[in-house]
């Protein structure tokens, strides 16, 4: 017997808080796969504290979507339900996070560039309308700032490093800065959360994340590439071909024994 799938409500509080939940669970589980595997024992105890980080961060803005569920369709919804009983277009974080882990430079980049996107978000949303989101900002933007920094020296190091080290950088803004474009675009859900004051557009954080992340390639002597007309929309439910496996994997256990406690 396996668990049947949950939709959650289509209303825009609980859609804006799924895509940022969303965002923090899907990159916690690529990050959990560098355990046991990074270049260096400190690195492997980071970027698996990292993860934890992102799934407590998840778990917080999840819980808080199941609640506001509950007032739009009476149902509400765990954190577990959320995160292991959706369907693949049920999930709304940007494909640039379920991208397959990649070498030590992508996930540095990767880290840089999803660590100053949720900085910038969380430092916003201290002041949102809704108190206990509000709240969880302001503990989760403490370790945003170290996510970033983290990385950011870390590309930095290895952009500036030796001629593999910045071969391997290159190539991971080449993957990587398309997806981009994607963090930005705004929707009928950011409006509703910018209106009711839930919390910032994605637009309005364009401008500082792309001043941070210049700031930060220049430093390690990478270019910014041109703006491309390719769109990712994993947002809005359409995701890569990798996000599947990503889920099969993630949601096993709980579909496969329903309930389980241990």
């Amino acid at each position: 017997m396996t668990t049947p799938s949950i939709a959650p409500s289509r209303r825009a509080d609980v859609q804006y808080l799924l895509r940022l939940g969303d965002t923090c669970l899907i990159l916690a589980q690529r990050l959990g796969e560098w355990c046991g595997h990074a270049p260096i024992l400190e690195e492997d105890i980071a970027l698996t504290n990292m993860s934890l980080d992102l799934v407590g961060q998840a778990r917080a803005v999840l819980t808080r979507a199941g609640q506001l569920n509950a007032e739009d369709t009476g149902t509400a919804f765990d954190e577990d339900q959320l995160a292991f009983l959706r369907e693949e277009r049920d999930y709304r974080n940007p494909t640039l996070v379920e991208l397959p882990r990649g070498d030590f430079a992508f996930t540095v980049l990767r880290n840089a560039m999803v660590g100053t996107l949720l900085k910038l978000l969380w430092q916003r949303l201290q002041s949102s309308s809704d108190a206990e989101l509000a709240a969880i900002a302001g503990k989760a933007v403490k370790e945003a700032r170290y996510h970033q920094s983290h990385a950011g020296d870390w590309v930095v190091r290895l952009g500036d490093g030796t001629d593999e080290s910045a071969r391997r950088m290159r190539d991971a803004v080449a993957v990587l800065w398309p997806y981009a474009a994607e963090l930005f675009e705004d929707d009928e859900v950011d409006g509703a959360a910018a209106q009711a004051g839930l919390g910032p557009r994605s637009s309005d954080l364009r401008e500082a994340w792309e001043a941070e992340m210049g700031s930060m390639l220049t430093q390690a002597g990478l270019q910014v590439p041109a703006p491309r007309a390719f769109r990712s929309a994993g947002k809005q439910g359409v995701h890569s071909e990798h996000m599947g496996f990503l889920l099969a994997e993630m949601q096993y256990l709980q579909r496969a024994y329903p309930g389980g406690a241990w």
